[in-house]
């Protein structure tokens, strides 16, 4: 066992030195394969450099062979590309001299119909005129294509004219009155778009005019288009003047049916209020101008009030102008319709302008747009104008013949007028001065001949002559008080321009300023002065009547109906802002003629007074005398009734009110004196045949009392 244990280890060496040697065997033939590979590699490196060295210098070889002939090849393409465009340029210059053969057909034909292709054509032969004035300018072809480019530009300027003269129409009346009629149910107005060309034949019309701005160098086609929009816009605004005259005086309305029906989802549109209490204001002071002054009927025209008999107001003179009434009617109505038309059109001026330079914007240059706009609307604008002055002028020669009517017809067209400055000028800004004056100058006048005719009419009313047979026999209300008061009617409907009239004749300094408050004082104390000279000549006029009695009904009916027709209108308020007391001084002036009238009863009662009255006791016996005294005591009161009672009875009082009270105060002073009269008497023997003597009773005295101022009793 010992010696085993000294083997192994022994063994283990052995097998350890083996290994050692066979791997150092190993890495010696690695060694000797690396060395082998390394000579190898050097032999294929040497061969390597042998071979580049060999393609080098066959490269330089190749190198210099070719570049001489690539710089060959590069000036063959360059020559190449120099004949090629060469050729291009030829037959692009070629073709600018066969231009005007190839677009002859196409300017001949025009630009009806393919615009674009005919746009396209004119470039062409723009650039070969260019083309010719740079290289060739003396070249006859120059000639034929600016020939040509003439004709072209021509054609185009024609056909502006034709799509222009061909699709602008005037704007039918129905929609202009929709354009400018405010509904005042609708909170949100719906616009109207006012179109007055076709949109694809306006987008050749823009084309157009941009090139002939830019390329024709003309201006002229402007003058072309204001021509044809002023006449269609004149020819819009004449058209609804005609549907007025037609439509307005067969029906009496501004809408015909189609409108009414045209939107079935819409409410219809309120026509205008007319003025329809003008009409009336004018019959009557036509009549007055007609009548009154020249003295050939009397009577009254009475606005209806509240407490008045309207058969007793105008018994005196409905059958004598009942003929004239229906003539004037006609006329009136013409003339309504004619105010009517007027301030409509001012309106659709207004409207119109505005559309047609919305359309302008579009078609001509910016820096011409204001000039060619002034020029377009001058035809329409002097027609209004025009217009306008000669309602001015009629309303002069009717002022000459004393018949102030005519301002009332003034009054809602200048309204109107100053109502709408403001848009009016806003329209016209950027025209000539020339242009922008005339509205101006027209409300200077309406506002000067509208004062005059204030003025006129206020001396009228205090120089009006008292002429007997033009007073009315019953004592009731003067033609002159009635269309006073409604002429002034009138001016309450229209008291800020009547006002601004009045002021504008004022050169104080206080005037100035032309403020609301000023011109309502200066209205109120023109009221104020007619109404006096009024109560000046009734006055004057109440001297004709030999019955002082009658004077006094006379006065006693103007000034209540004055007073109540102020107190009934707004009117009261007018004249108190200058005249605080007016209402009261009225009130006593009627209560003064009552008194006057009262009068009248005194010769009637006097009869019933103890004056004279015979002293006597209970059976005693009259003497004849005495009983004579009591006879024509009896007598004097049954005449004097019975001869009052006839001729009061054909006198008027139209205020019910009024006639009620004076007849309940006479009853009762004149029967209360009579029963005190008849009592008095009761036991007295005067006569055999008292039914003579005794002809009424009281309650008999009274009816007779009752039948007074009851024509129709």
């Amino acid at each position: 066992m010992g010696i085993t244990s000294r083997m192994i280890p022994n063994e283990d060496a052995s097998a350890r030195k083996r290994e050692i040697e066979e791997k150092l065997k190993q890495e010696q033939e690695t060694l000797s394969f690396i060395r082998e590979n390394l000579e190898k590699s050097d032999q294929l490196t040497k061969g390597m450099v042998s071979i580049l060295s060999s393609f080098e210098s066959r490269l330089m070889q190749l190198e210099n062979s070719i570049i001489p002939v690539h710089k060959q090849t590069e000036n063959l393409q360059r020559l190449q590309e120099n004949v090629d465009k060469t050729l291009s340029c030829m037959d692009h210059v070629i073709s600018y001299y066969h231009v005007a053969k190839d677009t002859d057909r196409i300017i001949r034909e025009g630009p009806t119909g393919r615009l674009d292709e005919y746009l396209a054509c004119i470039a062409k032969i723009q650039k070969a005129v260019e083309y010719f004035q740079d290289n060739n300018p003396d070249s006859p072809e120059l000639n034929t294509v600016k020939a040509r480019f003439d004709k072209g530009k021509e054609l185009l300027e024609a056909e502006f004219r034709s799509l222009l003269t061909r699709y602008s129409k005037p704007v039918p009346p129905i929609l202009i009155l929709d354009a400018i009629t405010v509904d005042e149910e609708l909170e949100v107005q719906e616009e109207v778009v006012l179109e007055h060309l076709p949109e694809a034949v306006l987008q050749d019309i823009i084309c157009i005019a941009g090139w002939l701005v830019e390329y024709g160098r003309n201006q002229d086609f402007m003058n072309v288009y204001f021509q044809i929009r002023s006449s269609q816009l004149d020819r819009s605004i004449k058209g609804l003047k005609d549907h007025f005259r037609k439509n307005s005086a067969s029906s009496g309305i501004l809408y015909s049916p189609a409108v009414q029906t045209k939107r079935k989802d819409t409410p219809t549109k309120k026509a205008p209020k007319r003025p329809g209490t003008i009409r009336k204001a004018q019959n009557l002071l036509k009549q007055y101008s007609q009548h009154g002054l020249d003295g050939k009927k009397g009577g009254s025209n009475l606005t209806p009030l509240e407490g008045y008999d309207h058969d007793l107001r105008v018994k005196h003179h409905s059958d004598a102008l009942t003929e004239k009434h229906g003539a004037a009617a006609g006329k009136d109505d013409v003339l309504d319709i004619e105010i009517d038309s007027y301030i409509h059109c001012i309106s659709a001026f207004v409207k119109l302008a505005q559309s047609e330079y919305t359309l302008l914007t579009e078609i001509i240059p910016e820096h011409h747009q204001k000039k060619t706009f002034d020029s377009l609307i001058q035809e329409a604008l002097d027609n209004l104008m025009l217009e306008g002055d000669n309602i001015v002028s009629a309303a002069r020669r009717a002022i000459m013949r004393h018949d102030y009517s005519a301002v009332l017809t003034i009054f809602p067209i200048l309204r109107h007028l100053k109502m709408n400055k403001s848009e009016f000028d806003s329209t016209l800004q950027g025209t000539a001065a020339s242009t922008k004056n005339k509205l101006p100058t027209l409300i200077t006048s309406m506002e000067t001949i509208g004062a005059k005719a204030l003025e006129e009419f206020a001396d009228s009313i205090k120089n009006d002559p008292d002429k007997e047979y033009n007073m009315p026999k019953d004592g009731t209300v003067h033609e002159l008080t009635s269309n006073a008061i409604l002429f002034l009617q009138q001016l309450l409907d229209f008291h800020e321009t009547a006002g601004a009239m009045l002021a504008s004749q004022e050169t104080s300094s206080s005037a100035s300023s032309y403020t609301s408050d000023f011109n309502k004082r200066l209205l109120s104390t023109y009221i104020c002065k007619v109404l006096g000279n009024l109560q000046l000549n009734l006055l004057s006029k109440s001297k004709v009547y030999e019955d002082s009695a009658l004077s006094a009904i006379f006065l006693h009916n103007n000034y209540n109906y004055i007073l109540k027709s102020l107190e009934k209108s707004e009117l009261i308020q007018l004249v108190t802002v200058t005249q605080k007391k007016a209402e009261s001084s009225y009130k006593e002036l009627i209560e003064q003629q009552i008194e006057m009238y009262q009068r009248s009863w005194l010769k009637v009662t006097e009869h019933l007074t103890d004056r004279n009255m015979p002293v006597f006791q209970a059976g005693t016996k009259l003497k004849d005398k005495e009983r004579q005294v009591i006879k024509d005591k009896f007598k004097g009161f049954n005449d004097g009734l019975e001869e009052l009672c006839k001729i009061q009875k054909g006198w008027a009082i139209p205020d019910k009110e009024q006639r009620d009270s004076i007849r309940r105060v006479q009853k009762k002073v004149v029967s209360d004196a009579y029963r005190a009269f008849l009592q008095r008497c009761a036991n007295i023997s005067f006569t055999k045949n008292p039914e003579k003597y005794h002809k009424y009773r009281p309650e008999e005295v009274e009816e007779m009392i009752e039948k007074l101022f009851d024509t129709s009793a």
